[in-house]
């Protein structure tokens, strides 16, 4: 009948419950005759040793809870054509093993131990944006600290080259934010869950007071989010942690910004040699070749790939080096005309020149003799000769008499004067030039100077 026991049957199940409990008093409960104060005996975890190969767990419906956190200890290269981050961390692992647990009072009060970790089972952990953990450098036989309630912590000093998205527009000021993701190979969530052993601020901290690397980066700060990572029809539990970093400008600035910024300031200052000597287009040309060897030099300090706001920075003291030069190649090439046949000028552009120096005045008068009526002050660029030592002394009326001139010298002179008026005119408007290029040179240098300010303030 359903629900009778068969003959002996009763007596079959009591005897296999009292096995299984004394095989599982024998099997999850560490043997103390092996504890003395000379050490332990191995042969008191060999049962635990020998199941090393599997998670430890009584239920394997019950996932076994993985605690992480780790020290940033060093970051040792940032390879920006690659995108790579190249790191040192301390990773630490704990969890529980429930077939190692032994009683402290009975056993020499031993509360925790070392084990090798070869013996042991140890959670598939690796970082996601990781092409290779190198385990190799690090020292062989690292063991791991077993408790007596079975909690198990282990650490591993580990490098790591990481894949790190790089932005480096704002170089040498770019602040960079990387990731590391923790999750494990193979189990899903029904086997593995993932939880944090120290708070965020505490590894932030412990990295902060660590961290031996005194170079190029500094630690700004550590977050961290909780995901969960599908593949196919498997759920994967992680742990994602944002690494904030930043580049130390120091060395850039001096090497790269200060050069580059005295150049362009003695540049800037050639526009006080006078604009008819011979010296000034020379002195723009040996800087015009000085700054390019210097970016030549300093080419290997600017980033192997993308393109920086520093290298936008160079290309406009580069532009604005060969506009001067250029300028100063046409202002020398009037001013010759002007000592010899000055051509005349087109009505719009003695308009603007009109405008310029006398912007009160609305509407240019038609020229006439000489400077009267024009509204032009005359031209005193430093260094640069009066108009009428440029093209030549007009001789007066009594120069005219004395020399036996007839009274047909007096169209000779309308003529000296109108070269004169036109030399006037084009001087001013050279001077006018210079005048507009040197304010641009201003104005580049105060917005050079304000952004770099303002970035390495931010």
């Amino acid at each position: 009948m359903e629900g009778e026991w068969p003959p002996g049957g009763q007596l079959l199940f009591y005897l296999m419950v009292s096995l299984l409990l004394q095989g599982r008093a024998d099997t999850f409960t560490i043997n103390c005759s092996g504890f003395d104060q000379n050490g332990v005996d191995p042969a008191a975890f060999q049962a635990v040793f020998d199941r090393k190969a599997f998670r430890p767990v009584i239920n394997y419906s019950i996932p076994t809870h993985v605690n992480i956190s780790f020290t940033l200890s060093a970051i040792l290269e940032v390879d920006v054509r690659l995108q790579l981050l190249t790191s040192f961390l301390w990773i630490n692992l704990m969890w529980d093993n429930p077939f190692i647990s032994w009683n402290p009072e009975e056993c020499v009060e031993v509360n925790k131990l070392t084990v090798s970790a070869e013996n042991l089972w140890l959670p598939d952990i690796f970082i996601v944006e990781s092409n290779s953990m190198d385990v190799d450098r690090a020292p062989t036989g690292l063991s791991a600290y077993v408790s007596s309630d079975g909690r198990i912590k282990y650490d591993r000093p580990v490098r790591v080259t990481s894949i790190c998205n790089l932005d480096i527009f704002y170089f040498p000021f770019d602040q960079q934010n990387c990731t590391f993701t923790f999750t494990s190979f193979l189990y899903t969530v029904d086997s593995m869950l993932l939880g944090m052993d120290k708070e965020v601020w505490e590894i932030t901290a412990t990295s902060h007071d660590i961290i031996q690397t005194q170079g190029e980066w500094e630690l700004l700060g550590i977050n961290k989010a909780t995901l969960k990572m599908l593949v196919g029809s498997n759920v994967y539990d992680q742990i994602t942690f944002y690494v904030a970093i930043r580049r130390r400008p120091f060395l850039y600035v001096i090497n790269l910004l200060v050069p580059s910024g005295f150049l362009i300031a003695i540049d800037a200052f050639s526009f006080f040699l006078p604009a008819e000597s011979e010296s000034r287009a020379p002195f723009k040309i040996t800087l015009l070749l000085g700054y390019n060897v210097f970016l030549l030099l300093m080419n290997e300090l600017l980033p192997a790939s993308g393109t920086p706001l520093i290298s936008v920075y160079f290309a406009l003291c580069l532009s604005l080096m060969v506009l001067s030069l250029l300028e100063t190649i046409f202002i020398t090439y009037l001013l010759h005309l002007a000592t010899t046949q000055p051509p005349p000028m087109p009505r719009w552009l003695h308009s603007l020149l009109l405008h310029c120096t006398n912007p009160m005045k609305c509407c240019p008068t038609a020229p006439q003799k000489g400077n009267k009526g024009l509204g032009l002050a005359p031209a005193h660029l430093p260094g640069l000769k009066e108009p009428v030592e440029l093209v030549g002394k007009v001789p007066g009326p009594q120069e005219a008499e004395l020399n036996g001139c007839p009274e047909s010298t007096r169209s000779q002179q309308e003529d000296e004067a109108q070269k004169q008026h036109l030399a006037s005119l084009w001087v001013q408007f050279s001077h006018m030039m210079d005048t507009l290029l040197f304010l641009l040179y201003l104005l580049f240098m105060a917005t050079f100077i304000t952004s770099v300010i303002v970035l390495w303030s931010t």
